[in-house]
């Protein structure tokens, strides 16, 4: 009995972890390239071509492994370690090329929201381990950025769970529905988009919404304007002052896995549709739906990289860290806060409707 629970749960579930850790750093790695080409050229540069975040990699693995003697040399090195293995653990849980999650049960939106804390939270314990002034600077301005930007990030995740598990969330025009079941599964968002169950108030809240979301990815991904805590031009790198060699090399394969995962957050939530279930004569035969979906996916995914990391990027210039603090606890917890209002209200607008219907 345990060999066969063996066989049949865990080596899939192991299997698809090291398909999609592949997966997230290829891809990762693919559109950091891309992003860095498409900038180079909305600034009139050349850029590097699109293959340099590979060949980055390959130098930074092929040189000396450096600990500052000043550092925790234990802590120093399992830094970017768990950075990188908990940005992969991120996509288990989240809707990859069209297909189900693969952690489907085992955790929801609340898990991910702890996870998405862990890559930020080992770059803060590797610059505090690493004894340079530099890098506490850096870890203090990354610890503030990341209390910053939970905030909204927090107000978009209880929105969609709000209305999927609302009472009038699953009303048909026939009887009050109790809600949808788990409202932060992941599984039950990308198999119920938010969009079907609002109306014209409650779609201009989630664009707002939406909006917010794209304006955090860059904070969470540490981009231009959002960071601070690295800064090369005025704390030397940050974080990553003293990190060189194979260390620094995991933290950007970290990096790019995260991109993956920030991207593959966005459109779960708020696109989740697979090209396959737009179109019906492309579900035939399956082979062609799996790769119509994937392609689908990847297109998805470089249009979030491209409004969230690159356009935003190259439009505005570095914030100082108060203003980075100010502009999420104030102006994008407000914005965040307008939209869950106009979802509440179309809600309850919806609601008194369909009691109204039914003659409660």
């Amino acid at each position: 009995m345990d060999i066969a629970y063996l066989i049949n749960q865990v080596v899939p579930i192991v299997l698809g972890a090291l398909g999609l850790a592949f997966f997230g750093i290829f891809f990762g790695l693919l559109y950091k390239g891309i992003d860095r080409k498409i900038s180079a050229h909305m600034q009139g540069r050349i850029g590097p071509p699109i293959i340099q975040p590979f060949r980055d990699i390959r130098k930074l693995f092929a040189k000396e492994n450096i600990i500052p003697d000043n550092a925790i040399p234990w802590i120093f090195n399992l830094a970017p370690i768990i950075g990188l293995v908990a940005s992969i653990t991120i996509l288990l849980y989240l809707p990859i090329g069209g297909f189900s999650p693969i952690a489907s049960g085992y955790g929801d939106l609340i898990l991910v929201l702890y996870l998405l804390i862990i890559p930020s939270l080992a770059m803060v314990i590797g610059g505090f381990a690493s004894g340079s002034p530099y890098a506490t600077v850096g870890a203090q301005r990354e610890m503030a950025t990341m209390i910053a930007y939970e905030f909204p990030l927090a107000i978009i995740i209880v929105t969609i769970a709000w209305i999927l598990g609302s009472p009038a969330a699953n009303a048909a025009g026939t009887e009050l529905g109790n809600g949808l079941g788990n409202a932060f599964s992941i599984s039950l968002i990308i198999n119920n988009p938010v969009w079907l169950y609002v109306g014209i108030i409650g779609v201009i809240g989630f664009l707002i919404l939406l909006f917010v979301l794209v304006l955090v990815t860059p904070a969470e991904l540490s981009k231009i304007p959002f960071d601070a805590p690295e800064a090369e031009t005025e704390i030397a790198g940050g974080l990553f002052a003293e990190y060189s060699g194979r260390n620094l090399g995991i933290f950007y394969l970290g990096d790019a896995v995260k991109t993956i995962v920030m991207a593959s957050l966005v459109v779960a939530l708020f696109f989740p549709w697979n090209l396959s279930e737009l179109i019906p004569v492309l579900q035939q035969p399956e082979y062609l739906a799996i790769f119509v979906n994937l392609i689908f996916y990847l297109f998805k995914i470089f249009l979030v990289i491209l409004f969230s990391v690159t356009l935003i990027r190259v439009a505005i210039a570095r914030l100082k860290i108060d203003q980075i603090v100010y502009t999420y606890w104030v102006w994008i917890t407000l914005i965040a806060l307008v939209g869950l209002i106009l979802v509440m209200w179309d809600r309850q607008f919806a609601f008194e409707t369909t009691k109204s219907m039914l003659g409660l």
